[in-house]
């Protein structure tokens, strides 16, 4: 009786366990796997959705009118004069500009040419020098405009006592200030144009200043930069420091005429004299895209916000003093002017001329 009982519940428990691997083995059980642990299933939920695609609605809207400018690095003037511009003509998705940190005006080059998303860029007037001479970057640098020539920068060469000329600095050292600035971009140009060869150094102006205040080491420091400078503001220079003429000629064709006067360096040049130097100018510019493509009308569009909302930046408060002297007319020597904006300034003028003689 008991060996049958056992036998019995032996059966049913192998019996048991074929119907058992019999279900897991099934189609039925298959399909509808066990469910998950409550913690697994919490886990799930909190995993961050994929990233949106890049044909979405929202992706597309965000993008259509946004352009990526080139500024500068966070202390120089460009990116401010970028970050003004991006607030003058925002217009919700109708205008979007974003100004981009870089490594400077000179690099900015190779991001409009080569970096995605990159529609604009302020680079330096005498860029384009660099780039004559260098074969595999001419063409693509010919695609280059220009829409304005946003602000000057004023060279000053300040030399030590014994130096009354540019041709004095001939074999002495001349610093450039660090490498990126565009003093250390300009700097040498400059000089070779000019003809006058030096010994180049870039070390901070900060060192090479107090190096001439000590000894004859450094003979002159070149700077690059829109006046007044702060350090020659400050403090009391040795009697016989001074900044050097240079005067304008062909030989500097990306340049333009400018002035250091007293009312700029009041403890450095006397009353009624003037020193007289050249400007590199900052060009806003763009790439030359056709008329077909998409970032042409992109840049077209940013035009015309520029000339519809440009007294903004001359006459409201708290924009940089600067805008008050760009001319939306200014040229830009030995650049070529991207051709809608060229055709939109015509037309305004066109459209003034037609307002005077109405009167």
């Amino acid at each position: 009786m008991f060996a049958a009982m056992v036998l019995g519940c032996s059966l049913f428990a192998a019996g048991a366990q074929a119907q058992t691997e019999t279900k897991a083995r099934s189609p039925v059980a298959q399909a509808h796997p066990p469910v998950l642990p409550m913690m697994q299933l919490a886990q799930a939920h909190r995993r961050p959705p994929g990233p949106p695609r890049p044909d979405s609605p929202e992706t597309t809207r965000i993008n259509a009118w946004t352009i990526g400018l080139a500024a500068g690095r966070t202390e120089g003037a460009p990116l401010q004069f970028a970050s003004e511009l991006a607030r003058v003509l925002d217009d919700g998705d109708n205008m979007r500009i974003l100004p981009i940190v870089t490594r400077g005006p000179f690099d900015n080059v190779y991001d409009l040419l080569y970096l995605r998303g990159v529609d604009a860029a302020i680079i330096y007037g005498d860029v384009l020098d660099h780039f004559k001479s260098k074969p595999e970057f001419a063409a693509p640098a010919g695609r280059i405009n220009y829409l304005l020539n946003l602000f000057p920068s004023e060279v000053h060469v300040f030399a030590r006592p014994e130096i009354h000329s540019l041709q004095d600095l001939a074999g002495k050292v001349v610093n450039f200030n660090t490498e990126g600035t565009a003093a250390a971009f300009s700097g040498p140009i400059v000089f070779r144009r000019l003809g006058v060869e030096v010994k180049q150094t870039f070390m901070p102006h900060s060192v090479a200043m107090e190096k001439m205040r000590q000894s004859d080491e450094v003979a002159a420091t070149f700077w690059a930069s829109s006046k007044p400078l702060a350090p020659f503001l400050k403090g009391k220079w040795p009697e016989g420091f001074k900044f050097l003429p240079i005067e304008y000629s062909d030989k500097l064709e990306y340049y333009a005429p400018a002035y250091l006067e007293a009312s700029d360096y009041p403890n450095l040049i006397k009353p009624g004299e003037r020193v007289a130097t050249i400007s590199v100018p900052a060009v806003l510019a763009v790439y030359a895209w056709h008329k077909d493509q998409e970032r042409y009308r992109r840049i077209v569009r940013m035009i015309d916000y520029l000339f519809d909302r440009f007294d903004r930046l001359q006459k409201e408060p708290g924009y940089h003093e600067k805008w008050k002297d760009v001319n939306l007319a200014a040229t830009v020597p030995g650049w070529t002017r991207f051709q809608p904006m060229q055709d939109k300034l015509d037309k305004s003028a066109i459209g003034a001329s037609a307002k005077n003689l109405a009167r």
